[in-house]
């Protein structure tokens, strides 16, 4: 696929590359919201992003794992996508869950 910007170029990446949900983090913002799986679709399903060191998908290939539902808050959106990508095997990157003192 000929993606409309290169993943990891220095103004894309900030130096360093990101990953899965951090790409998407970055792409939404409060002002977005509510927002569904298709708006992102529409707004930038066609950039690319990087899963792993060697996977790079489109955004809509993940979004399109989301339920099609109106999400109210940028960290309720973030959640199902990360629950998404998880379930999808789209995540591997993995640690301990935080449970707080």
């Amino acid at each position: 696929m000929d993606w409309p910007h290169d993943p990891d170029a220095d103004e894309g990446s900030e130096g360093g590359r990101k990953y899965d949900l951090a790409i998407f983090a970055k792409k939404v913002d409060d002002e977005m919201f509510p927002v569904t799986p298709q708006d992102c679709i529409e707004e930038f399903g066609d950039h690319p992003i990087r899963l792993d060191h060697e996977r790079v998908i489109a955004a809509s290939d993940v979004l399109d794992e989301l339920p099609d539902e109106e999400y109210e808050t940028r960290e309720d959106f973030l959640t199902a996508l990360g629950n998404a990508m998880r379930e999808q095997d789209m995540w591997t990157f993995e640690r301990e869950r935080y449970t707080p003192a």
